[in-house]
């Protein structure tokens, strides 16, 4: 975030391919994009391993005792199987491999006749010692993930009224949100994002609060909670603007702040921005001209604008049928790869060609997540606005500059 507050204006034109296809319909995105399907497949095999490693554990410990002899002394270790019953397990099917385990124990020991000194003796109480130790860890892990699915819970419920589902279409717009959190199993973080239909038009923020953890999600929900109040109610930007600076100086403490980017979309042929020191939004034309919405002149973010007299200034972008913005966090602007190379959004703006927009975003979030060949070191949030071409007639700012 600092290096964009340092970096200023982001950039020229650059010719990159790019096409828009009809309207078409598709389920509400959910906040979250995290590619979770192949983590959970992996999952149900790995438990399914587990769940058949006891028994396996017991049956070769039984052929090798079998085949070796007693003198060998490997009956008690038919006891790992109910320890490895206990790490997968609930507390009936750790109870389940013990008592196996004491049965082929008693057999194995009578068959090798070592209940005639203290070796079969010491074995099945081997047996029985592991059983109870797995049985009451089986418990208390059971315990814990029954603690964790509440917190779970609720963590989704909070997600739900942070970030909420935005709309897939407001009038002749058509829009989709991708958000990728940096921390593992994590679903929200501290980049934002609304859109909000008011008598004006249609009103969206996004945003990024500096730092993480559970400060930057309470001053995310200062921002969103103010936003969506104001978004009805005010006449103008700026005013929305003031209206979120006020209840971000009541909330935060130090020098704390908020980077956003603030837009109006309404029946003219362009979409008007306030920007307060956030990565200028990406520009793409049907006719394949690129570029970013960069603002007049630079701007604090929120939370740090009463330090001066000046206040940003709301600026006009040509906006019309077939043309698409799209606003993201600098989760996505500063992504490096192996060679510290940041992602170079505009040259992939031909990703945004796909007919839905839930596909194209989903395509860009894909090729920064291979750029950054690994996790993404912090949250990054897209959201792309794409002007329906079916409302094209008599408009002509198709390849306009930014």
């Amino acid at each position: 975030m600092l290096h964009m507050l340092r970096s200023g204006v982001w950039g020229p034109f650059s010719d990159s391919p790019t096409a828009d296809g009809p309207a078409t319909r598709s389920p509400h995105t959910t906040p979250s994009e995290n590619a979770l399907t192949v983590e959970n497949g992996e999952r149900c095999t790995g438990s399914r391993v587990l769940s058949v490693l006891p028994y396996t554990v017991m049956a070769v410990v039984s052929a090798v005792d079998l085949t070796a002899g007693p003198g060998v002394g490997f009956l008690p270790l038919v006891s790992l199987g109910p320890a490895f019953a206990g790490l997968v397990g609930g507390w009936r099917r750790t109870a389940l491999a013990g008592l196996t385990a004491a049965v082929l124990c008693l057999g194995l020991g009578v068959y090798n006749g070592l209940f005639e000194s203290r070796r079969g003796l010491t074995a099945l109480l081997s047996v029985a010692g592991v059983t109870a130790a797995g049985v009451v860890a089986a418990l208390m892990r059971q315990r814990r993930e029954a603690e964790l699915a509440s917190v779970r819970s609720i963590a989704e419920v909070a997600q739900r009224v942070l970030l909420r589902p935005v709309p897939r279409s407001a009038g002749p717009l058509r829009i989709a949100v991708s958000y990728t959190s940096a921390v593992a199993e994590a679903r929200i973080g501290g980049d934002l994002y609304e859109v909000v239909t008011s008598p004006a038009g249609v009103r969206i923020i996004v945003g990024d609060v500096q730092g993480k953890g559970l400060e930057a999600v309470e001053s995310a929900a200062v921002v969103l909670g103010a936003f969506r109040e104001a978004a009805y109610d005010e006449p103008d930007l700026p005013a929305v603007g003031e209206r979120v600076e006020r209840a971000l100086n009541r909330h935060l403490s130090g020098e704390r702040f908020v980077t956003a980017v603030l837009a109006e979309i309404g029946d003219g042929p362009h979409a008007t921005l306030l920007n307060y020191g956030h990565p200028a939004p990406l520009v793409v034309r049907p006719a394949g001209a690129v570029g970013f919405a960069a603002p007049p002149e630079r701007s604090l973010p929120l939370g740090l604008t009463w330090h001066v007299a000046d206040t940003p200034l709301p600026y006009e972008v040509p906006f019309s049928p077939g043309d698409q913005l799209l606003f993201y966090t600098d989760g996505v602007s500063e992504a490096r790869d192996a060679a510290g190379w940041f992602y170079p959004l505009d040259d992939r703006a031909a990703l945004l060609k796909d007919a839905d927009p839930e596909a194209a975003l989903r395509a860009v979030r894909e090729d920064l997540v291979d750029h950054a060949e690994g996790p993404l070191h912090d949250d990054a949030a897209m959201l792309l606005v794409r002007y329906r071409e079916e409302h094209s007639a008599g408009t002509a700012g198709s390849g306009s500059p930014v």
